[in-house]
């Protein structure tokens, strides 16, 4: 159990990169379909396989048990394949990666040729599939799956059409919205950024990394290295100059090592500017992190440790005698793995919650060089005034308090991860009022073990209560106080303060009588929007939004409330909001297959895929939440703007679009 979440993030971005790869990468075999009547109820269908260079097809001769190849008719089908032949040349030889297997294997082509007999009258349509496996090198693929589709014509021929997602010119004409330009708009006012919102976002960012990295210096596996490593500097080096510049370099390498594990993201946002965005609302990678979180609390609790393998410790720690920046590298690295069981719950919120804000990519990375300066500025700032070392409390009970109530702050997480699963799927079991609940009793346990009323593993007793201990727990108290409105049907359920965190104010237990803000009069329907802006005359205010958006909360429960703001939106806009993240799937003839301006085939499946990629195509942006005005005929009226929690400058931006609708008529 210890080690079981050691490899957390490298984890998560081959999981993130996995999920990318299915959609840019290629399949080893291109299939080609046709169908030939020998009589009338016996047909030939023919496959034509163009194979990859350097990839082997097996063949259908192969055994069940072995990899093959395997033509498969759907169980809707009244009728079975008498046989297949293969035309092409058939190879053999002695796989050892299959225990020196003897494989039978096509190059370059093949056409297999599956005779159908049906029973009956032959289906209006046939479908079924090739089933198969393909080796290259050690690199084995598959099973994989190509299905097919035949239709009957007027004279009893099978006609292959495609069964897989078609390209559509009117539907990719409903993503790319032509019509908007964003370079001329009617007025030039707003825009992403614009009073510098977007560094603001930054700056917040970095500064809660900073509160994270501070944190972490306060718990038992990190607090007590910082004398021993500043004394190690200071005391080592022959002249007093030398170790503190040495320290300082360790503390530079403390930050460097955590900025880097924030690279490989944005390779992963290069490839897709969308998949940061799907990895953090993705169903199965939020329920994942509910568990990891539960476990991480239960470890904080002290039930059980969580660090890295023993193994790439030692041998990491082995380096540290090779002297120079080298040896003070591999001692930072030591730290960083070490340290893990007390800062993996930190570093695995922050990577989160990173990914679930507008950005990305950029913003985990500031997160982690806040995360990374914080945890590296102690050991640079006690090696330039090693006297200040003796004012540090010493380590004791206290360290292990510390962690037991990052236990329950972890629970909290927990509780919201399994929130944005809910959120996007629309499961319903966690609306916000049960949100709120849970977060109260978790404030109640934390407030009752502060004061000593509830005791864990290796707890000492407290034979006094310590001013701080009091201090904590009353803050803590105010704030459980604070969250119970949320629990009531009433104008004081929005709790601004966390706007963003629980569910949303619509998302309730009260159902249609809950208290609500500003409503969309149309949601995840475009089109409808268009309709109801001509016939009113009105123009669109277009929300690209997301059920796991926390920045979206924001606006909607701290801006959109604003009384200039909300009159604004309900006299003036027709307000449409499109869900990003909404895994509901698209009736059947909605679903099509798309071509990027970037050249990328992309499957459009569910409501998220076909807003997220209207909003990439049509505004070269893939953050939410993301505003634009347009008139009914699609003309943009201002530029478009982006998390906006000043509500005087958002009123202001909605005021120009309103002129610019004016002036255009």
């Amino acid at each position: 159990m210890k080690h079981l979440l050691a490899l957390l993030i490298p984890v998560f971005a081959l999981f993130a990169f996995s999920a990318n790869a299915q959609e840019q990468s290629p399949k080893p075999v291109k299939w080609q379909f046709s169908a030939e009547k020998k009589n009338s109820q016996e047909y030939v269908l023919h496959a034509k396989g163009t194979i990859e260079k350097d990839w082997l097809l097996f063949s259908t001769t192969m055994g069940d048990d072995d990899p093959n190849t395997r033509i498969v008719l759907d169980s809707s089908v009244a009728g079975n394949i008498t046989g297949i032949q293969e035309a092409g040349k058939l190879n053999s030889r002695k796989e050892p990666l299959f225990d020196n297997l003897e494989i039978k294997y096509f190059e370059q082509e093949v056409e297999l040729q599956a005779t159908v007999k049906f029973s009956g009258d032959v289906p209006a349509s046939v479908k079924g599939m090739v089933s198969y496996m393909a080796l290259k090198g050690d690199e084995v693929a598959g099973p994989e799956e190509e299905a097919f589709k035949f239709n009957k014509d007027a004279g009893g021929n099978l006609v292959s059409v495609d069964a897989g997602l078609q390209e559509s010119a009117d539907n990719a004409q409903t993503l790319k919205r032509t019509a908007i330009d964003l370079q001329h708009p009617v007025k030039d006012c707003g825009g992403i950024g614009h009073e510098g919102s977007s560094k603001k976002s930054l700056w917040g960012l970095f500064i809660l990394g900073v509160i994270g990295g501070f944190i972490a210096l306060f718990t038992p596996c990190v607090f007590p290295m910082i004398p021993l490593t500043v004394s190690f500097f200071t005391k080592k080096s022959q002249d007093k100059k030398k170790g503190v510049m040495n320290a300082m370099i360790y503390g530079f390498f403390i930050f460097l090592i955590y900025v880097l594990l924030s690279l490989p993201f944005h390779f992963l946002d290069s490839l897709n500017p969308e998949i940061l965005n799907n990895i953090s609302t993705n169903i199965w990678l939020n329920l994942i992190f509910f568990v990891v979180f539960i476990v991480f609390a239960i470890s904080f609790f002290g039930y059980f440790e969580i660090s890295m393998p023993s193994s790439l410790a030692n041998k990491v720690d082995a380096k540290t005698g090779v002297g120079g920046l080298v040896g003070i590298f591999f001692m930072a690295l030591t730290l960083a793995l070490v340290s893990f069981s007390c800062t993996g719950p930190i570093l695995g919120s922050l990577l989160a919650g990173s990914l679930s804000t507008d950005g990305g990519a950029m913003q985990l990375s500031v997160g982690m060089a806040g995360f990374g300066f914080a945890l590296a500025l102690p050991f640079a700032l006690f090696a330039l005034f090693p006297g200040w070392l003796n004012s540090l409390p010493k380590s004791g009970g206290w360290l292990t308090s510390v962690k037991v109530v990052l236990g329950f702050l972890e629970l909290a997480m927990a509780i919201k991860f399994l929130s944005n699963a809910d959120l996007v799927k629309h499961w319903g079991i966690l609306p916000r009022e049960v949100f709120f609940a849970i977060w109260i009793i978790i404030g109640i346990c934390i407030v009752l073990y502060l004061f000593g009323k509830i005791r864990f593993p290796h707890d000492s007793p407290i034979k006094k209560l310590s001013t701080a201990r009091i201090v904590l727990a009353l803050i803590f108290l105010a704030f459980t106080l604070y969250l119970v409105p949320g629990v009531t049907n009433t104008k004081y359920a929005n709790r601004s303060l966390i706007s963003g965190f629980p569910p949303p104010l619509s998302y309730s237990i009260y159902g249609d009588a809950a208290a609500k803000g500003v409503e969309a009069d149309v949601v995840n329907d475009y089109e409808k929007a268009l309709k109801l802006a001509k016939e009113q005359n009105k123009p669109i205010l277009l929300d690209f939004t997301g059920w796991a958006c926390v920045n979206c909360r924001k606006m909607e429960e701290n801006v959109w409330t604003k009384d200039e703001v909300k009159v604004l939106i309900e006299e003036n806009y027709i307000l449409v909001s499109l869900y990003v993240d909404d895994r509901k799937v698209l009736p059947e003839d909605e679903q099509f297959l798309f071509t990027t301006s970037n050249g990328h085939k992309k499957k459009i499946i569910t409501i998220g895929d076909k807003f997220a990629t209207m909003q990439t195509e049509t505004f070269a942006n893939n953050s939410q939440p993301f505003y634009a005005l347009i008139s009914p005929d699609e003309q943009l009226l201002t530029r478009p703007v982006g998390y906006t929690p000043d509500a005087k400058v958002y009123a202001d931006w909605l005021k120009c679009g309103l002129e610019a609708f004016k002036n255009k008529q």
